[in-house]
């Protein structure tokens, strides 16, 4: 779930950083550099399990291409943004690189990415929101890898204990569904939601896009003052108000074993949940489901994922677009989840086998077709921590949610001038 980390260092800090090693906006470039049928080898940053498993793929693309050799070097996510930063300041990034949706903003205002050829890659064969996650003022960086995006878990058993037929389908209905969760289900809470704390807006993301709201709308101003952002704001607290979710959970929570003993009925999250439910808690089989997110003006989700850049200095960029193609193709995308339950970007991918059978993937592909991206904004990190403090104002009542979005509205439009 790479979209959900971020570097603890701001991107402006990382802007500084980069700016005291030389980097300037412009970049360099290596030139035509070696032909994609010539001897090379690739190198390959990929981030968590990914870049463990990117190594097995790695070794099965090298059997049918005798003259390339691929390194992949596994990074962690919790180094993954110093280890850019400092690579990209050193002229030293490899060929390839995973980029989460978070990053790439700061590395193409760095001017270290290769744009993207998009007569190999075309934008019709990704998710809308996957394709303009690598998209900053109009350009093309990054090809969408692997997608996520948030739906809505829920517990059918307890469902019918609380008098719930459907999945709901409206903001009503959901905190309707979480009163009666409660109140005859026997559920300690109705929903659990992040009250507080890093990247907290990444819980809020569902109200405020279901709701046309917006942080930085298309053009670069700030809009977090809208009557749909505010909307959006006082219905997230009217959650921790009417004790339906909690306002404190400990660093780390794990909210599966609270859905697992019944407390929390419902949360949102990512396709990733499935498989550590089916792991971790196999007794709950036939016993949950996925629906997706209830709706304001819209069902709208946030899109995460990552997608893979080429640096702007390498000199293997043909050989490093065959190998992205390779990884992003149908064929590519089908294997690469077999492999890891990542969500293929490439839209073709879906049609056939494990992720055409699943209804509950299904679910995950409907919700993608009208998720929304975040900005590619250098400044992202800084904006989302000003929403961050928004939000634990109004889920720990210290504020209403107009003062509190009139707050942050102040200091996002001194970050975006």
């Amino acid at each position: 779930m790479p979209s959900t980390h971020r570097a603890a260092r701001t991107a402006s800090a990382a802007l500084a950083l980069a700016t005291a090693f030389g980097i300037t906006a412009c970049g360099s470039s290596a030139g035509e550099g070696v032909a994609a049928d010539k001897k090379q080898t690739l190198t390959v940053w990929a981030m968590g399990a990914e870049g463990e498993k990117l190594v097995d793929v790695a070794k099965a693309y090298e059997k049918a291409h005798a003259n390339i050799t691929v390194k992949v070097t596994p990074v962690g996510w919790d180094v993954a943004h110093q280890k850019l930063v400092s690579a990209a300041a050193a002229g030293t990034l490899p060929d390839i690189a995973q980029m989460g949706s978070t990053y790439l903003g700061e590395f193409a205002d760095l001017g270290v990415l290769e744009p993207v050829d998009t007569k190999t890659f075309t934008e019709k064969d990704f998710f809308p929101a996957a394709w303009q996650g690598g998209v900053v003022d109009g350009q093309v960086y990054g090809v969408p890898w692997y997608v996520d995006t948030r739906v809505l878990y829920y517990r059918t058993d307890l469902a019918k204990k609380a008098g719930i037929d459907k999945p709901p389908a409206t903001w009503a209905e959901l905190q309707q569904a979480a009163t009666a969760y409660q109140d005859k289900a026997g559920a300690k809470w109705g929903l659990s939601i992040q009250p507080r704390g890093l990247d907290t807006v990444q819980s809020f993301y569902p109200f405020l896009f279901s709701a046309g709201g917006d942080i930085v709308d298309k053009d670069g101003k700030a809009v977090f003052d809208s009557p749909a952002a505010v909307k959006a704001l006082k219905e997230y607290g009217t959650y921790f108000d009417k004790g339906l979710a909690k306002k404190s959970v400990q660093p780390g929570y794990d909210v599966t074993k609270d859905f697992n003993s019944g407390d929390v009925p419902m949360f949102f999250s990512g396709p990733w949940i499935m498989t550590l439910l089916k792991d971790s808690y196999p007794d709950l089989e036939g016993k949950w489901a996925v629906a997706k997110i209830p709706a304001d003006q819209a069902s709208v989700s946030w899109a995460g994922g990552s997608s893979l850049v080429i640096s702007k200095d390498s000199e293997h960029k043909a050989a490093a677009e065959k190998f992205i193609s390779y990884l992003t193709d149908t064929k590519g995308q089908s294997d690469w989840f077999e492999r890891t339950a990542d969500l293929p970007a490439n839209t073709s991918a879906w049609d056939s086998g494990k992720l055409a059978d699943n209804p509950n993937l299904q679910v995950f592909r409907e919700q993608m077709e009208s998720s929304r991206t975040t900005p590619t904004l250098a400044e992202w990190t800084e904006i989302t921590s000003k929403v961050d403090a928004a939000i634990e104002s109004v889920t720990q009542g210290k504020a209403s949610a107009e003062d509190a979005a009139k707050k942050a509205q102040s200091e996002i439009e001194s970050l975006v001038k």
